[in-house]
């Protein structure tokens, strides 16, 4: 498997770098050589990195988080929306805001907002309570944030790593995503800088045949790690001959600060009755006292 994705490696041309001049220092690790003032970037580092990124994506996604595709380049931003679509992962493709990370409340506003005026056109009241001007603005909202945020409408909450093509064109993405400890899994060339990325794929960033290549391979590790994930547990509901077949508890009555249950106070009102019948003298029974004497009342003196 590995001396296949080699090969496809080659013919994508992934191991073309920028010009010699505008190579950085720091990815001299990661160069094999120069050819006709182009670096040739060590295919080794590159196969190494993409299985070090496909693990790492696979055992994040199998715990349940989610990862976000950043790719706004001209040659990437077809195959960014392709893969994480197919994936069902969140992704960006026209324009990084300021903040999508670590302003996520309002960027999560603006895609409540989305959907409000996507629900306020399909409803009858587009057609008789605005005017033109006021369905122009709103349609002209609606576009604008299509288009920037389609791709994270359906994030609620942050990502938990990022796939970023271009370290210097995704800077500020990179640069949020480093604030919030975020872990980056970066397609790098010759003029990057690798101290960006947790995991750095070194590699021909220009080139769409490259781009897709290491992009569907992520995405193939997304769709593995969502495999991987244990099956939700099913809440079945108690059907009701089920409950009432089960012996209902005691119920309690209150008295007061007393509580009490049924059988303690009904044991209890017995004993007391028993009590009372004692105590009380039947009409038969002698009481032991002479009636007679007890008529005679002592006379006055």
């Amino acid at each position: 498997m590995a001396s296949t994705l080699v090969r496809e490696m080659l013919d994508a041309g992934i191991h073309f770098g920028n010009h010699a001049s505008r190579w950085n220092p720091k990815m001299k690790p990661y160069i094999y050589g120069k050819r006709n003032s182009i670096h040739i970037i060590d295919i080794r580092e590159t196969l190494r990195g993409l299985l070090r990124a496909q693990k790492f994506i696979t055992r994040t996604v199998a715990q349940g988080n989610d990862i976000l595709f950043v790719g706004t380049k001209r040659q990437a931003r077809d195959i960014i929306r392709e893969q994480a679509e197919r994936c069902g992962m969140h992704y960006v493709t026209e324009r990084w805001l300021g903040g999508t990370l670590t302003n996520y409340r309002t960027i999560r506003s603006r895609t409540q907002r989305l959907s409000e005026l996507e629900t306020l056109m399909v409803s009858p009241q587009w057609e008789t309570g605005f005017s033109k001007k006021m369905k122009s603005t709103l349609s002209r909202e609606l576009e604008k944030i299509q288009k920037n945020l389609t791709g994270i409408r359906r994030m609620s909450r942050l990502p938990s790593a990022l796939v970023v093509v271009d370290v210097r064109k995704e800077h500020n993405a990179v640069r949020e995503a480093r604030a919030l400890d975020i872990p980056t899994i970066c397609l790098i060339d010759t003029d990057g800088d690798p101290d960006l990325a947790s995991i750095p794929i070194p590699g021909n960033d220009d080139g769409m045949r490259a781009i897709e290549l290491v992009v569907s391979a992520l995405a193939d590790a997304v769709e593995e790690g969502k495999r991987a994930r244990p099956p939700e547990p099913v809440q079945t509901a108690v059907a009701p001959q089920d409950a009432a077949a089960g012996t209902p508890p005691s119920r309690r009555r209150r008295r007061g600060s007393e509580v009490r249950t049924e059988p303690a106070a009904a044991r209890e009102a017995e004993g007391a009755a028993a009590g009372v019948a004692l105590a009380t003298p039947s009409a038969a029974e002698p009481t032991g006292v002479d009636t007679a004497s007890a008529d005679q009342t002592p006379a006055k003196v």
